[in-house]
């Protein structure tokens, strides 16, 4: 359940490219992609990582301390939905980051689109994890799954659905890891 190393390798370049800064990421369990990312971001940069699970995190935090970054990282303990809302309440913070990593509640992926797209800047880059769910979402409706594979899958279909008719974003979907969509925010 963590970010395997190809994704963090591609969270990275892709932060380096854009110039990223400031980051938030939703669902971060032990820090993978926290750290990729604090590595990634200049030494006055931020990552805003918001999970419901403290537990987890401080597994992870020796790594990350011990990698020099954990100035870097602002952890937010807690359900993400309030912890965004809350983010937006304050209007300094409308546009005020340059990506977004999503790896949390899959039902909530799209309400988690509508509050990251407006505190991430236009031309940032929003990136959401498992959009493939183990190439689930290809097949037909009444394939045989566990309920808990079906539930997931018709809300990454949803989702998958909903971010290729966005106008406000142009997305790509990359078979990487279990797969990880990619979206430019273009207002």
């Amino acid at each position: 359940m963590s970010s395997p190393p190809e994704e963090g390798q591609l969270l990275s370049l892709l932060l380096k490219l854009t110039g990223a800064k400031n980051t938030i990421e939703v669902g971060v369990f032990t820090g993978c992609s926290v750290l990729a990312t604090a590595l990634a971001i200049p030494d006055d940069g931020k990552v805003v990582a918001i999970d419901v699970s403290r537990e987890y995190f401080d597994l992870g935090l020796p790594v990350i301390k011990k990698a020099g970054v954990a100035h870097k990282v602002d952890f937010r303990e807690g359900a993400a939905m309030p912890i965004l809302d809350n983010l937006l309440a304050n209007e300094e913070n409308e546009g005020k980051f340059d990506f977004a990593f999503v790896d949390a509640d899959k039902g909530n992926y799209g309400e988690y689109h509508e509050r990251l797209l407006r505190l991430v800047r236009a031309g940032g880059v929003l990136a959401y994890d498992n959009t493939l769910w183990g190439g689930s979402v290809a097949l037909e409706d009444d394939s045989v799954l566990e309920e808990f594979d079906q539930d997931i899958r018709r809300s990454i279909v949803a989702f998958n659905a909903k971010i290729a008719g966005d106008p406000r974003v142009e997305a790509v979907q990359l078979p990487v890891s279990d797969g990880i969509t990619l979206c430019r925010r273009l207002v």
